[in-house]
C-alpha cells in the first residue's frame, strides 16, 4: 500500500490548547454548547473562552479578545455572527492557531456573496499554513486525546464517524450505542471550504484509535479525491461505509446521449464506491447494523449463505429476503445434508434453508450443533439464523440456562470457522440474544435487516482506483458529429468498417463502388440518426444508394454524409459503451446491451473511467443478460475479450479528452470474432463546464 500524505491535522485533533470564540451564557447559542463540551477538558488541556463582554461563561472567567492571551492557540472554535467571522479568523491566525472550526453559518449556502467571503477566509487561512473546519458545522470530537469540541457528547468507540449532518450524527450515535459501538472521532463536516472528505478520510486511516470509518456525505467536492481516500482507508483494512443521498430521479441533466440520460446520481456514485471498495448503506440503521458486523468479523466475502430456522415460515422468508438483495441460499452437497439428517427429526428440512421442525425444543442445543455443521460447508460463505431462538428460555428456568449455554456455543462455532453469522430472532431482548450480541454475532429484531447487512457486504469489491481526473493525453477535439467520433475512436483502436465521407450522390455512389456493396449511408450533424430518418441501411445497389441518398438530403439537408460497409449483422450482439463526464467524479463509464432498444432495456454497468480490459469484461459479466455473450439457443460465445478491449480503449479516449462532454459507441457490435464499432457521437463540453 503506497501511503497518500495529507495534511497536518495534529493541531485540529490534539491541540495544546484551545480557544472558544463567541463563548456564552445562553443555552440558546452553540457558543453556549461547544463551552460546555471545552471545558470538560480543562486539566487535559488549556482552554479560554472568549466574550466579547468579558463576563463570567458558565461560572469561569473569560477574556475579551485573543489578543490578551499570553500563549499560543493551537485550536480556535469561532461561533460568532457571519458578519464577524473573518474577523474572528483573522483574530485566530494572530494568536498562532493551526487550526480553526467555524461553527458559524451564512457562507456558500446561501449564495454567490457567501461564497466569495468564504473563499476569502479560506485563502487566508491557507497562507497561514492552517486547517479550517467547516465552516457550517458543529465542532469535531477524539476519545483518544479526549478532545470534546462538539455542540453533544458522543459514545467513545473505535468507529470515526465523518458527517455532513448533525441530526444524522446525533441519530447515528443512537443507533451504534445501541449496538454497543461508539466512535474513535467525529468531525462535522460543514461547508468543506477548505478540509474535505477525502482529507478526513486520509487522516482517519492514520489514526490508530479507529478501525472503521463511516461517513454521511452530501457534497463530495472532489469526487476522484474521496475514491482515491476511501481505497487508500479500505487498503489499510478500515472499511469506509458510506450513506448518502441520490438515489432519486436526481439525474445527469441535459444529458444529450444515451449514456448521460441513463446514468443517474446514484448510479455515478455506486461506481465510485465499487472502485474505491466503500461499503454504501441505504439508511442510518443500516449503517449501524453493519459497522457492528464489520467490527465483528471484518471484510469478507458474502455471496452463498447458509439458513437455519426453527419454523417453515421463517426459513422460507429469509431465503427470499436474502435473494431479494442479491445473495443465493444454495442447496447443501450431500454430505451436509446426510450430517444434518443424522442430527435432525425426519420431518426436518435439511438442503437449505434448514427448518429444525421441532429440534429446538427437543433438544436446544441443536441450534450449535447445525450451525457447526453449516459454517463447516465450504460451499457457505455465511449464515443467518432465524426464528424463536432466544425465547425458548420463557418456557422453564432450566430451558433458560440451556439456551444461553447454546448461544455460548454459538459463539465458539462462529469464532472457529470465522464465517459471518447474522442472528433474526423474535425475541432480541433475551438474555440468550443479549450474550450472542456482547459476543459480536449482530442480533437484529427483523429478517430484513439481517439480510440486508449481508447484501451490503456482499456489494463492496475490492478497490481498483487506477486513475486520476483526466489531464489532456491527445489533441483537443473539435468536432461532434459522427465521423469525427469514429476517427478518434478508430485512431486510439477500435475497428470500424470501411468508409468514406462525401457531399454529393455522385461521391456517394463513388464511394460505394470503391467500397463494395451493401452499404450504409448516414447523415452527419444529427445525435440519433436513426430517430431521424439519417440512417439508411443495407443499400446493395447504386439505384437504392441514389434513391435514399435524394430522400434524405431532401428531409434532412444534412452538412455531409458517411457511406459505409454494411457489417454482417448476423450473428453477434449489440453493446453500448459510453463515458460521461461527472462534475464530481469525472468520467463515468457506461457498458450495457444496446442498439435502438438501449434505453428500453436500461440492462447497463457502470464504472470510473478509464477502465482496463479486465475491469470492462467484469462489467459486461455483472449484465442481467450477459449469457447472451456466452452463446445461447445455437448461437456461438462472441468476442468478450475483444469487446472488452474496445471498452478499455473508449474510456481511454475519453479520460484523455476533458473537452468531451458525453462520447459513446452504439452500437458496438461484437461476433465471435471481432468487435466492430457500427454508430458513434461525441458531444464538447460547454464553455461554461469545460
Amino acid at each position: 500500500m503506497n501511503a497518500i500524505v495529507g495534511r497536518d491535522l495534529t493541531a485540529l485533533f490534539n491541540p495544546d490548547s484551545v480557544a472558544i470564540l463567541g463563548a456564552s451564557n445562553d443555552e440558546s447559542k452553540y457558543g453556549n454548547w461547544l463551552s460546555v463540551q471545552a471545558l470538560r477538558m480543562k486539566g487535559r488541556r488549556s482552554v479560554h473562552l472568549v466574550n466579547r463582554r468579558g463576563e463570567r461563561i458558565l461560572d469561569h472567567p473569560s477574556i475579551r479578545s485573543l489578543s490578551e492571551l499570553d500563549e499560543r492557540v493551537d485550536l480556535v472554535v469561532i461561533t460568532v455572527p457571519a458578519e464577524g467571522f473573518e474577523e474572528a479568523v483573522d483574530d485566530a491566525l494572530a494568536a498562532g492557531a493551526s487550526a480553526i472550526v467555524g461553527v458559524t453559518a451564512g457562507f456558500a449556502e446561501l449564495g454567490a456573496a457567501g461564497r466569495a467571503l468564504q473563499e476569502r477566509v479560506v485563502a487566508r487561512v491557507r497562507d497561514a499554513g492552517a486547517v479550517l473546519l467547516g465552516p457550517n458545522c458543529l465542532g469535531v470530537l477524539d476519545s483518544s486525546t479526549s478532545l470534546t469540541l462538539a455542540s453533544n457528547s458522543l459514545p467513545a468507540g473505535r468507529v470515526a464517524l465523518l458527517s455532513q449532518s448533525g441530526n444524522m450524527a446525533l441519530e447515528l450515535s443512537q443507533f451504534f450505542a445501541a449496538r454497543g459501538h461508539g466512535f474513535s472521532r467525529f468531525v462535522s463536516l460543514g461547508n468543506q471550504a477548505d478540509l474535505g472528505i477525502a482529507d478526513l478520510i486520509r487522516s482517519c486511516v492514520d489514526h490508530k484509535d479507529t478501525d472503521l470509518i463511516a461517513v454521511y456525505c452530501e457534497d463530495f467536492g472532489d469526487g476522484r479525491a474521496f475514491v482515491a481516500a476511501a481505497a487508500y482507508a479500505a487498503e489499510a483494512g478500515k472499511p469506509v461505509l458510506l450513506l448518502t443521498v441520490g438515489g432519486s430521479e436526481a439525474s445527469i441533466r441535459g444529458a444529450q446521449s444515451h449514456t448521460g440520460s441513463l446514468t443517474s446520481d446514484s448510479a455515478v456514485i455506486d461506481a465510485a464506491c465499487r472502485a474505491a471498495g466503500v461499503y454504501r448503506v441505504a439508511s442510518p440503521r443500516q449503517l449501524a447494523d453493519v459497522a457492528a458486523t464489520l467490527l465483528s468479523y471484518g471484510p469478507a466475502d458474502v455471496h452463498r449463505v447458509g439458513v437455519i430456522a426453527d419454523g417453515g415460515g421463517h426459513a422460507g422468508v429469509a431465503a427470499d429476503v436474502l435473494e431479494a438483495v442479491g445473495l443465493s441460499v444454495p442447496e447443501f452437497p450431500s454430505d451436509v445434508t446426510a450430517a444434518l439428517r443424522a442430527l435432525l427429526p425426519p420431518s426436518a428440512g435439511v438442503s437449505n434453508p434448514i427448518d429444525l421442525a421441532g429440534a429446538g425444543e427437543q433438544d436446544i442445543t441443536s441450534f450449535a450443533s447445525v450451525l457447526g455443521i453449516v459454517l463447516a460447508d465450504p460451499t457457505v460463505d455465511s449464515v443467518l439464523l432465524t426464528g424463536y431462538f432466544g425465547g425458548y428460555g420463557s418456557y422453564g428456568e432450566s430451558l433458560a440456562h440451556a439456551e444461553i449455554e447454546t448461544a455460548r456455543a454459538m459463539v465458539m462455532a462462529t469464532r472457529l470457522h470465522g464465517k459471518p453469522v447474522v442472528v433474526h430472532t423474535m425475541h432480541p431482548e433475551s438474555v440468550a440474544a443479549k450474550v450472542l450480541a456482547a459476543s459480536g454475532v449482530p442480533v437484529f429484531g427483523a429478517v430484513e435487516d439481517a439480510a440486508g447487512t449481508l447484501g451490503a457486504l456482499a456489494a463492496r469489491c475490492a478497490p481498483t482506483v487506477c486513475s486520476q481526473l483526466p489531464c489532456g493525453g491527445g489533441d483537443p477535439v473539435t468536432g461532434d458529429g459522427y465521423w469525427d467520433a469514429r476517427e478518434l475512436f478508430r485512431s486510439a483502436g477500435v475497428e470500424f468498417p470501411s468508409a468514406r465521407m462525401v457531399s454529393t450522390c455522385d461521391e456517394a455512389i463513388a464511394a460505394a463502388n470503391s467500397i463494395g456493396y451493401p452499404v450504409v449511408l448516414k447523415a452527419m450533424g444529427l445525435l440519433h440518426k436513426s430517430d431521424s430518418g439519417g440512417v439508411a441501411l443495407g443499400l446493395e445497389t447504386e439505384q437504392r444508394l441514389s434513391d435514399a441518398f435524394r430522400l434524405m438530403d431532401d428531409a434532412l439537408s444534412a452538412s455531409g454524409y458517411c457511406v459505409e460497409a454494411m457489417a454482417d449483422l448476423n450473428d453477434g450482439v449489440e453493446l453500448i459503451v459510453g463515458v460521461q463526464t461527472d462534475a464530481r467524479f469525472g468520467p463515468v463509464a457506461m457498458v450495457g446491451f444496446g442498439g435502438i432498444y438501449t434505453e428500453v432495456l436500461a440492462d447497463v454497468a457502470f464504472a470510473l473511467a478509464p477502465v482496463d480490459a479486465e475491469t470492462a469484461r467484469r462489467l459486461l459479466e455483472s449484465l442481467r443478460a450477459s449469457a447472451l455473450l456466452r452463446g445461447v439457443r445455437g448461437h456461438l460465445p462472441v468476442a468478450i475479450n475483444a469487446a472488452a478491449d474496445a471498452i478499455a480503449v473508449v474510456t481511454a479516449v475519453a479520460t484523455a479528452h476533458p473537452e468531451i462532454a458525453e462520447l459513446e459507441i452504439n452500437p458496438l457490435f461484437v461476433t465471435p470474432k471481432h468487435a466492430l464499432g457500427l454508430d458513434a457521437r461525441i458531444v464538447l463540453a460547454s464553455p461554461t463546464t469545460h
